[in-house]
């Protein structure tokens, strides 16, 4: 055990939902103090940066209750139970955008909230973007309208706060950074 760990004493699960679940954990702090730990388990996630033959960002723009406002995201989802990330990706990409790609490229993965949640996105870049004949649906409880920007659109949305969701940002700074070592 390192000089940081807590270790849990006992675990309580208070509430299993469709996308997440609540336990309460009782840990031994390393002072040997005992504390109580709230946690958000989530079966992790993906998320996608697609980008058009025209160099545009794919993003969905959707009302997101807990916000109680409309923001502008790239597409995103739940991994289902045993689901592979990248396959998960094709799938909610074609779901919420239309879109199959010629190319799904992983950039990394990262915890969203790990104060008190263990959900994990896994970012992946798209490219070589056509539009799918019988594209697979969005689930029936999804309406999103597709919005495509430019780089410098979306830096704009981010400061005008209409992308206000980490993943986005993170992903929108990432495809900028890689534009600047390249040099376009």
């Amino acid at each position: 055990m390192n000089d940081l760990e807590e270790k849990t004493i006992n675990s309580e699960e208070i509430f299993t939902g469709k996308v997440i679940s609540l336990q309460v954990d009782e840990v031994k702090l390393p002072n040997g103090k005992m504390s109580k730990r709230e946690i958000v388990k989530h079966p992790g996630a993906v998320a996608i940066l697609p980008i058009t033959n025209d160099k545009k960002i794919v993003m969905v723009e959707q009302f997101r209750k807990p916000l109680e406002r409309t923001i502008v995201e790239i597409p995103a989802g739940k991994l289902e139970k045993d689901e592979e990330p990248a396959l998960c990706a094709a799938r909610e990409l074609e779901e919420e955008t239309g879109y199959e790609c010629s190319n799904m490229e992983w950039l990394i993965s990262f915890y969203t909230s790990p104060g008190f949640a263990d959900e994990i996105i896994h970012l992946y870049i798209a490219t070589g973007l056509s539009k799918k004949e019988n594209a697979a649906t969005l689930d029936e409880d999804e309406f999103v309208n597709i919005v495509e920007l430019t780089l410098d659109e979306a830096l704009n949305y981010i400061k005008e706060q209409k992308i206000f969701d980490a993943k986005t940002a993170y992903a929108v700074q990432y495809l900028q950074l890689i534009e600047e070592k390249e040099g376009k």
